[in-house]
């Protein structure tokens, strides 16, 4: 759900102090592009913790002309709020899909500096964002938790805008006189995010003037019974990473599913989405002896004397979902 559209900047600061996601004087590193929103966080982290407690990670791509220029636009923002800056520069490898590149690297960067100054990691994430996302993922991923959408904290990752609109954030700036870069490939369609922007997110609106509001409920209403549901499976479980396979087949098939999904995320050491879909193929392993199935992300279930447990295939290492 966002909160109400009324309310200037002080409203706002307000709003997220109460969240408790910036406090005052926890160190915290915004994630800053230059961005409307991640320069409308930049200023509500500053006023909420403090300056000496802020910090700004600005990672520069090299993929956009105007890169340079959104770089010196970071530092003399960060100057004027009194906050240190810190600019990375990675190198573009060969082929591969560009977006999740840049986000490794940005939450790579950003996991580092957190774990050295013992802060959390802000990100800018808007309802806008939040609605793009779910729609994304509901047309990519074949999943109940595709539509949870983002959480406002994640670990030590926080989002504390995540109840307000995009424009939202521009209106704080332009009250708080705080200019913003455009990025120009927002508008284009090389990328899937930006057609869902440009294209299908005003078509649903056009079919109900509260698309957008009625997908950020229904993902608040899932993320809620899918706290229920985790604890069905936390029940099933009891705590252990394995479970009798003739216990697992007893079980409802929606439960199973679950079940399977946990074991292979906890493996994996973040989400291992598809694993629930092969519960049929797991759940034929046999009873006796022991036999293993590799699943995706480079998960393998195995089957040893009636006991089912996941783990990682050889020369695998888990990996921290951001």
């Amino acid at each position: 759900m966002t909160a109400g559209s009324g309310g200037g900047a002080d409203t706002l600061v307000d709003e997220v102090a109460g969240q408790g996601l910036i406090a005052p004087g926890k160190t915290v590193i915004v994630l800053y592009s230059g961005g409307r929103d991640s320069t409308c966080l930049l200023d509500v982290a500053v006023r909420i913790a403090g300056s000496a407690s802020v910090a700004a990670l600005h990672v520069n791509y090299g993929l956009r002309a105007a890169a340079a220029a959104d770089e010196r636009h970071c530092f003399d923002t960060c100057e004027r709020l009194g906050v240190p800056i810190e600019v990375h520069r990675p190198r573009k490898p060969e082929g591969g899909n560009v977006q999740a590149w840049a986000r490794d690297e940005r939450y790579a960067t950003a996991a580092a500096l957190a774990k050295r100054g013992n802060a959390d990691v802000a990100a800018g994430h808007t309802a806008t964002d939040q609605v793009e996302t779910i729609l994304y993922r509901l047309a990519s991923s074949p999943s109940r938790r595709a539509l949870l959408g983002m959480r406002p904290r994640e670990g030590n990752l926080v989002r504390p805008l995540l109840l307000y609109t995009r424009a939202r954030t521009g209106a704080y700036c332009e009250e708080r006189g705080l200019a913003w870069r455009e990025d120009e490939s927002n508008a284009g369609d090389a990328y899937a995010r930006s057609r869902i922007r440009a294209k299908l997110v005003p078509a649903l609106n056009d079919v109900h003037p509260a698309a957008e509001a009625n997908v950020l409920a229904l993902a608040s209403i899932l993320r809620d019974e899918a706290d229920v549901l985790d604890a069905l499976v936390d029940d099933v479980l009891a705590g252990t990473h394995e479970i009798a396979l003739p216990a697992l087949r007893a079980l409802p098939e929606a439960l199973q599913r679950l079940v399977l999904q946990r074991m292979a995320d906890d493996a994996a050491g973040c989400p291992a989405p598809g694993t629930a879909r092969r519960a049929t193929e797991i759940l034929t392993l046999p009873d006796r002896g022991t036999a293993a199935l590799d699943l995706p992300h480079g998960v393998r279930a195995i089957a040893d004397r009636g006991k089912l447990r996941f783990a990682l295939q050889n020369n695998r290492r888990s990996r921290t979902h951001k």
